[in-house]
């Protein structure tokens, strides 16, 4: 069973996959991105396609479930895994800049790739990171999706950035990124490209946004310097959260780009990347529970004020290491 369902009370789509219930927990003594696996060759990072998609270009032909009620889609669509090194317990913030680099460029490189399928409309670059969101596979990996509709969150933002554009002729990403450098009290820190924060509204204790200093909308828009500090910034954010109890933070890390083949977002949207890490504390997790989930009425249990300083000095046990 694989297919697209319409939910016209959110008028969102949900992705059926049955396939992927059936995907296996892999043997500890042997993980299919190493290379000493015989399922992959040699690499420093690659684009491998996911072995049970939620997505696919050649989707079979949906059940036959659909009425003049429900309705269905195929299951169109792409879904990729991006291998970020083939050293099997390797962390991002354990990488070097040179090999960061070559990581934004395969994700430039697919995002491109998956823009060129005019059936796609929106690409989501993530990482799911820890066994506290559900990772199963340690080997460091993220995922592209690139889906046929533009799901819903997006289409909330893209829709209030637009409504903002239209009533001020200003970005509404670039008047917030300017308030919160003029409060200074929730920016955790910058390099030349981009600036790391803990949004005023951040539903989680620790959900940081990663955002260009530039007004651009896609990764691929990037200049060479950009692409740089965007690797630096994605490590060092790692870097950071790791640094918080001493442990491997698990995060939802979740990129941001204007949708694909629907219309011009030039003027109103603008890159960046949402963190959402589940813990609360060092041995507490924020669980999304009733109201979180059935109402979508997000309650951060912390003061973002209070947790921005307490990222602040994270960061700076992780650059104290790094530099040892």
């Amino acid at each position: 069973m694989a297919e697209l369902r319409w939910d016209p009370f959110t008028r969102d789509w949900t992705m059926v996959a049955s396939n992927r219930q059936n995907r296996p927990q892999m043997p500890k003594d042997w993980c299919p991105f190493c290379p000493s696996s015989g399922n992959v060759p040699d690499y420093e990072v690659m684009e491998y396609d996911n072995d049970f998609p939620a997505l696919r270009q050649d989707p079979p032909k949906p059940d036959d479930v659909a009425t003049d009620f429900f309705k269905v889609r195929p299951c169109y669509g792409k879904c990729e895994v991006i291998l970020y090194s083939p050293e099997h317990t390797v962390t991002l913030p354990e990488l070097s800049g040179e090999h960061m680099g070559k990581l934004v460029d395969l994700w430039c490189e697919r995002f491109s790739a998956m823009r060129a399928d005019a059936k796609i409309k929106y690409i989501f670059i993530f990482e799911n990171r820890g066994e506290a969101v559900g990772v199963t596979m340690p080997h460091p990996h993220g995922q592209i999706y690139g889906y046929p509709f533009l799901p819903k969150k997006l289409e909330l933002e893209t829709h209030s950035a637009k409504e903002y554009y239209g009533q001020t002729g200003h970005c509404l990403f670039c008047d917030y990124l300017k308030n919160e450098e003029k409060e200074k009290k929730r920016i955790i820190f910058r390099n030349d490209s981009f600036t790391v924060f803990l949004p005023f509204f951040s539903a989680y204790p620790y959900g940081v946004c990663i955002q260009s200093n530039r007004h651009i909308q896609y990764i691929t828009d990037l200049t060479a310097a950009e692409k740089k500090g965007l690797g630096a910034a994605v490590r060092d954010t790692a870097g950071m959260l790791d640094s918080l109890f001493g442990y491997k933070f698990p995060y939802m890390m979740c990129m941001h780009n204007a949708p694909v083949n629907c219309g011009d977002f030039s003027k109103d949207f603008h890159f960046h990347i949402e963190f959402y890490p589940p813990m609360r504390s060092a041995e507490k997790q924020k669980y999304n529970a009733s109201s979180e989930t059935g109402a979508w009425a997000a309650c951060n249990p912390t003061c973002p004020e209070e947790k921005a300083v307490e990222l602040r000095a994270a960061y700076k046990r992780f650059l104290e290491r790094k530099e040892k």
